[in-house]
């Protein structure tokens, strides 16, 4: 079969309404096969954060990754991948909170990171990045979907220099199928999806019943880190009601610094065209970095770029939403559907502690 040739993109910023739209037929790639087996893909980017947004279709199901350069794509690249269309665990932060299609399949997942390395770099060769992130991270909870050891064993063996990394709600499973796969992959990373520092805080947030506390995230993150050596990190939604010094304390007695890093994220607006405030987000995000830091963490702020433009930060996923809204017959409800949505606080201008609350 002839070689696939890449199109030339274009979007349009100022509408957000993409200029070409093309059919990816199935391509054969050697050993390691995966095709580019969807419908449509279309591109939206912001050139001047370098960010793209990749939406995948076909007929049952809609994908979104995001490809993030930092000052190159030789030096850094992040592509976030999606492991589901939608998703059950109804977060009420995510664009894909209230509805859940189904899990994608081991091709379908490795389709949108090697269709974003092969055609949206600017020509560079993958294996000359100097640092190379696939995230698990778009859209889905990736251990509810078994087909991700699959996917993991194709895109390691396509990019073996890649950190393979693992973004979870800790959902309540059988683990060990998660140990093994990160003992058989050493460039698996795993990161816990915490966002709050209490159980009933983060129940409100993330409303999936089966899914373990943060007692039973620490256990799970003590005994990946014995079983293959690297540390887990955990994730955290910096707002308004959970930047205190009380916070820090829980955490640091939950994840001790000595076994776990830490990454404070910058909330974004999963509502197309609502402005973010990301400059009031981000300086919370600041704050408790420091409070952490200062408890012997080390600390990642994550303030993804693009957020107002294309919906570049993690759960926007605007380019899905619409896709379900067009195609009503297709989604089920998730168990936050019915739950008011939680959005970035406005101002550090309001009146009271409870204003702050996200």
């Amino acid at each position: 079969m002839a070689p696939y040739a890449a199109p030339q993109h274009q979007v349009d910023i100022d509408s957000h309404r993409p200029i070409m739209s093309l059919s990816t037929p199935p391509r054969n790639c050697g050993d390691h096969a995966s095709t580019y087996h969807w419908d449509t893909i279309r591109e939206f980017a912001d050139p001047t954060e370098r960010v793209k947004k990749l939406v995948f279709t076909q007929s049952d199901c809609v994908a979104e990754s995001t490809l993030y350069g930092s000052r190159s794509y030789e030096e850094h690249t992040i592509v976030c991948c999606s492991t589901m269309s939608g998703c059950p665990i109804g977060c009420r932060f995510c664009g894909s909170g209230d509805f859940f299609i189904r899990k994608l399949s081991a091709s379908e997942i490795v389709s949108q990171a090697q269709y974003i390395l092969e055609n949206c770099i600017d020509g560079i060769d993958p294996t000359c990045i100097q640092k190379l992130d696939i995230r698990v991270m778009s859209m889905g909870e990736p251990l509810l979907n078994t087909s991700l050891w699959q996917a993991f064993h194709y895109l390691h063996a396509l990019y073996p220099h890649a950190t393979l990394q693992i973004s979870t709600s800790a959902p309540d499973i059988d683990w060990s199928w998660v140990l093994d796969m990160s003992v058989a992959i050493p460039s698996v990373a795993l990161q816990f999806s915490v966002h709050e520092s209490t159980n009933q805080a983060r129940d409100a947030l993330i409303p999936f019943k089966r899914k373990l506390s943060l007692e039973g995230i620490a256990d799970i993150g003590i005994a990946w880190h014995r079983t293959t050596g690297r540390r887990p990190s955990f994730n955290y939604c910096a707002h308004g009601c959970n930047v205190d010094q009380a916070d820090a304390d829980r955490l640091t007695g939950l994840f001790p610094p000595a076994i776990w890093d830490a990454t404070v994220s910058v909330i974004c607006e999963r509502n197309e065209f609502q402005r973010a405030h990301n400059q009031h987000q981000h300086i919370l995000a600041l704050d408790f970095s420091s409070k952490l830091a200062s408890r012997g963490f080390k600390v990642r702020i994550e303030n993804p770029p693009a957020v107002e433009t294309i919906g570049g930060g993690c759960g926007q996923l605007w380019f899905v939403q619409e896709w379900m809204r067009a195609h009503p017959s297709l989604v089920r409800r998730s168990v936050g559907n019915s739950l008011p949505a939680r959005h970035p606080s406005p101002s550090r201008s309001v009146q009271s502690a409870a204003d702050l609350c996200v």
